[in-house]
């Protein structure tokens, strides 16, 4: 049919009205994504509709490029900072992250988190470039807190967590999660990313092939928790895929970690990066080979959840574009799910503040100078103090009665910088290694200092160490390790060392031949330990008068040390990981069953228990008592304990709540599930209170569910656990008890 004179006319305007109409109507390009009153999610949607397949791919690897076009410039979500802002220059540096878990103080924790977010964003303005793009290490996505659980001492990456138990881990874990991201509605101060999801913890020889092979009562009972409560309750906006495979699927393509516990059951809203050549392992030949080809791998994991590829000598991000947009042509991979990945990552970024006028952030208020400051190394100094753990110190030795006239320092950690720093570090300005802290101090001592022993190796000067010895008043022995020898697949040639892991937990042979030598002398001698795991120092248990640990302390952790010494302040840090005897009272490494590991289903006896330390004065519990000692199962119960200072000096107390569940399969043989750190001047007493709730009373049965189970609860509320050993006393406390009279299962 044909249609003529006025009647084309008419139709011919009709047609014209009616498709002129949507694009005069429709918004410009990008309108959405600039404006900072739309919710995030709803402008990086905007954006993606306008970015091509190319330009997608290339930004799903850390090292976004900028797309100019869009007015999106490039970035880097490459960023570390465990224990402060690490590989950007001079940072304020804090004690490592098993030294911050030693202190047991959560608001400090807050506190040093708090500092952390406000440095990263000044790192940020400092190097920021002209367009708003960022380079490595500068951005404002922090691949932190590690933690991973230490399940065993010989892991070489364990100095990076927060210790081996789940409850004390988690706590931590959110607070410095919620104090990194800050709390204003609308904008994130910085990103943090909780890692490794799940499971891994050495070894590291393994990691990229382990197919790691757990239970779901350790899965939910030992591995989870903490992840869960960074995420529920710390809100973490990122979390970090691990290396390993988990019951037969690499962990950047495991939808039981990606899907159905993160984002189903945890309600996770953020983005998922992969560990930095994760994403390769997938298929790689050297790797997990879960997938035939590059296509197939990152298929997989973005099937499954993944959002970012983080790459490195394992994984040539030059390619990765191409593979990816290799599968979305052949049919492989939706192109909708990288939509997906990318709104989540657009979403972080316009949470940031990155894409916005300065004037409505309040982080944009930070200036580049606002790093490494007095009150920030103060604060650094504080944490060094309170991770400190007294481990022995028979017949009073510390604190010093007075100044000694002579005091030998000895041992390789004694000046050395590098002990003070574990890994993941920035660059103290003014660090205070322990001779300086001494020297400092004690300045109407005479200190001599001789190193006397390499880490691993003996030293020449090991005689002249003996004769400094002998001519002291007090010798003051620094050993222990470094994140020289201990640390991330790294190569170490010595005895007791492989691959960053350990074989042993003993001193390194030369370190404790030169102890041996100089305790001969007879000198009033102090042993402080610099290390990131447990030692096995049996002989020094037994033979040397005092022992403190000191963990990698920081840029101020020998001003710290110094004052310890001589009494400046009163030491509460407590260990949140057990001091084995030996290699012997473990199971082999790479078997990731906590039967008979940690203090929580270790029934052995061990050198020092998780959560000992000693202090300079003496406390008392007295008056343990439940709100209520028969409970349903969803009914919240309050413990509560008068705790004394009953000594001579004033002093922090670290206040312990454990539970045990008799007769329960599967139950821990006792699990932390409180803790305070309080102080107490000389003969004052509070009242410390613990609440309770179902998943606190909770166990895990052997299908991976919570639940809370009829039957009797012991509690044992004291400044460590309930234990102790020939020549080891057990601390303060008191025990109570109450019933539970129905059960329930809880949701995951």
């Amino acid at each position: 049919m044909r249609i003529h004179g006025a009647w084309a006319i008419a139709v011919g305007a009709f047609l014209a009205s009616v498709l002129l109409v949507p694009a005069q109507a429709a918004p410009p390009p990008l309108a959405k994504f600039k404006d900072p009153t739309v919710a995030p999610e709803l402008r990086a949607k905007d954006l993606i509709a306008n970015m091509t397949l190319e330009e997608k791919a290339a930004q799903l690897g850390h090292a976004a490029p900028a797309i100019a076009r869009l007015g999106v410039p490039e970035y880097n979500w490459w960023n570390e900072g465990l224990h402060g802002v690490a590989r950007a220059g001079i940072a304020t540096v804090f004690p490592q992250a098993i030294g911050m878990a030693a202190s047991w103080d959560v608001p400090l924790m807050h506190r040093v988190a708090n500092i952390l977010g406000t440095e990263f964003r000044a790192k940020y303005m400092e190097k920021v470039h002209p367009n708003g793009g960022t380079d490595w290490y500068r951005g404002l996505t922090v691949w932190s807190p590690n933690i991973n659980i230490f399940r065993d001492p010989r892991w070489g990456r364990g100095q990076e967590t927060y210790g081996e138990d789940p409850f004390l881990t988690a706590r931590m874990g959110v607070a410095f999660v919620s104090e990194l991201q800050g709390n204003d509605p609308k904008y994130l101060k910085t990103i943090a990313t909780p890692k490794h999801f799940a499971v891994h913890s050495g070894p590291e020889s393994t990691r990229h092939t382990a197919d790691v092979q757990v239970s779901r009562h350790d899965l939910e009972d030992t591995y989870l928790p903490a992840f869960r409560a960074t995420v529920m309750e710390g809100k973490a906006q990122s979390v970090m895929c691990a290396y390993n495979a988990i019951n037969g699927e690499p962990a950047c393509a495991n939808g039981m970690l990606l899907e159905e516990h993160l984002r189903k059951h945890w309600g996770f809203e953020g983005y998922v990066v992969s560990d930095c050549g994760a994403a390769a392992d997938i298929f790689i030949p050297d790797g997990h080979r879960y997938s035939a080809n590059a296509e197939a791998g990152v298929t997989a994991a973005f099937n499954a959840g993944m959002d970012l590829i983080c790459g490195d000598y394992r994984n040539n991000m030059s390619t990765e574009p191409t593979a990816i947009i290799g599968a979305v042509r052949h049919g492989l991979l939706p192109e909708y799910v990288l939509d997906r990945a990318l709104t989540r990552l657009f979403t972080a970024r316009i949470k940031l503040g990155l894409f916005d006028p300065p004037a409505g952030n309040v982080y944009s208020k930070i200036t580049a100078s606002q790093y490494d400051t007095p009150a920030h190394r103060e604060a650094a100094l504080q944490m060094a103090k309170e991770s400190l753990v007294l481990l022995k110190n028979s017949r009073n030795l510390l604190p010093l009665k007075k100044a000694p006239g002579v005091i030998a320092v000895i041992g390789p950690n004694a000046d050395d910088l590098d002990a003070l720093l574990g890994n993941y570090n920035g660059t103290p300005s003014r660090p205070v290694t322990i001779l300086a802290g001494i020297r400092a101090r004690f300045p109407q001592s005479k200190v001599v200092s001789v190193k006397g022993t390499g880490l691993v190796s003996a030293d020449p000067s090991a005689d002249q160490a003996v004769e400094a010895a002998r001519g002291a008043d007090l010798v003051v022995m620094v050993v222990g390790l470094t994140a020289h020898i201990e640390g991330e697949e790294m190569k170490v040639n010595a005895d007791g060392f492989a691959g960053g892991d350990r074989t042993s937990l003993d001193l390194p042979a030369p370190q404790q031949k030169l102890l041996e030598r100089i305790q001969a002398i007879g000198k009033p001698c102090v042993l402080v330990l610099m290390n990131g795991s447990a030692l096995g120092i049996n002989w020094a248990d037994r033979h040397v008068a005092a022992i403190v640990e000191a963990w990698y302390p920081g840029g101020q952790g020998g001003t710290a040390v110094a004052a310890l010494l001589a009494g400046d302040f009163n030491p509460a840090g407590r260990l949140p990981v057990t001091f084995y005897r030996s290699v012997e009272q473990l199971p082999p490494f790479d078997d990731y069953s906590m039967a008979k590991r940690t203090y929580r289903y270790f029934s052995g006896e061990p050198l020092y228990p998780f959560g000992y330390g000693l202090s300079f004065t003496s406390f008392e519990y007295s008056n343990g008592r439940v709100s209520q000692s028969n409970l349903t199962a969803t009914d919240t119960v309050t413990i509560s304990v008068d705790v004394m200072n009953s000594g001579a000096a004033a002093g922090d107390e670290v206040v312990q709540l454990y539970l045990t569940h008799p007769g329960i399969q599967d139950a821990p043989l006792r699990a932390l599930q409180g803790f305070q750190r309080i102080h107490l001047d000389k003969g004052e007493k509070k009242a410390v209170t613990f609440t309770l709730r179902q998943r606190d009373i909770s166990v895990v049965d052997e299908s991976g569910k919570h639940r809370v189970v009829p039957g009797r609860v012991d509690v044992w509320v004291g400044g460590g656990q309930p234990v102790g050993r020939p020549g080891l006393t057990p601390p303060g406390g008191v025990r109570t008890r109450f019933e539970i009279t129905s059960g329930a299962t809880l949701p995951d």
